[in-house]
């Protein structure tokens, strides 16, 4: 489990680390614009960590699915070297096959207002403003989205399906409640991950009417709410972690007085 969260961790800290320059440029006023190669290149970053974020709660979901349903065998499972080739596939799939229409962005020509609509940028945004023909990159982003997101968070709804019959079939109420809780923390960090990406594609889609502002909020919600809210949801839900970081405020506490 340990090492998923990890994933999950490193992954909201690279999407931190590839936006942090333009969101704060644009808040402190400082950062008007942004070279093509640049912004082709954060959106690169962006999608495939979204990606990224997508495949690890996957993971983390056969994980519990594995907790709940074989702990005996757990350990014969997920091995560290299963995990270790688990992290490379997650990596390849999140990285690869978003990388041909990132690259056929370069060769757009961009005639329209080159005002994109958030503080960072992303594919549909860079589409928007080209003149030449899209229809490759819209296809084809369409179907990366239904095979990656959209087939992930089915199969994440399996895994819960599965693991709800397994926890309804244990006869304690004690031993359910507390098989539950254990899922709590992962299903939290489903609905801030999805909820969010679920709005843009909403406010894309069907919002043009809106005003930039609600572009830019659910921008930036996009991009800041899951990395904010996922240490705060394990740090609560998790026992190791909130005993060691108990422990470590206690001990700053004792060295400062």
């Amino acid at each position: 489990m340990f090492y998923f969260l990890a994933m999950l961790a490193l992954t909201d800290l690279c999407m931190g680390l590839s936006t942090v320059h333009t969101v704060l440029g644009i808040l402190w006023g400082f950062i008007r614009e942004i070279s093509l190669d640049s912004c082709i290149a954060q959106s690169y970053f962006i999608h495939g960590l979204s990606f990224m974020e997508s495949s690890v709660l996957l993971t983390m979901a056969f994980d519990r699915y594995v907790t709940i349903c074989n702990p005996l065998r757990y350990s014969s499972i997920l091995t560290n070297s299963r995990i270790f080739k688990i992290g490379l596939i997650i990596v390849g799939r999140s990285f690869f096959f978003i990388t041909p229409p990132i690259i056929n962005l370069k060769f757009f020509h961009y005639c329209h207002s080159h005002s994109l609509s958030h503080s960072f940028c992303l594919h549909q945004d860079l589409l928007r403003l080209a003149c030449s023909d899209i229809r490759f990159n819209s296809y084809y982003a369409l179907m990366l989205v239904i095979l990656t997101l959209l087939l992930d968070a089915v199969l994440i709804l399996y895994s819960y399906v599965l693991i709800l019959r397994a926890v309804l079939a244990i006869a304690s109420q004690e031993e359910q409640h507390k098989l539950f809780q254990t899922c709590i923390s992962h299903l939290c960090a489903v609905l801030v991950f999805y909820i969010p990406i679920i709005s843009l594609t909403m406010v894309h889609r069907f919002g043009k009417h809106l005003s930039p502002v609600i572009h830019v909020l659910m921008g930036n919600i996009y991009i800041l709410f899951p990395p904010l809210m996922n240490p705060i949801i394990y740090s609560v839900k998790t026992q190791q972690i909130r005993s060691r970081m108990l422990r470590l405020f206690s001990l700053d506490m004792c060295q400062d007085a």
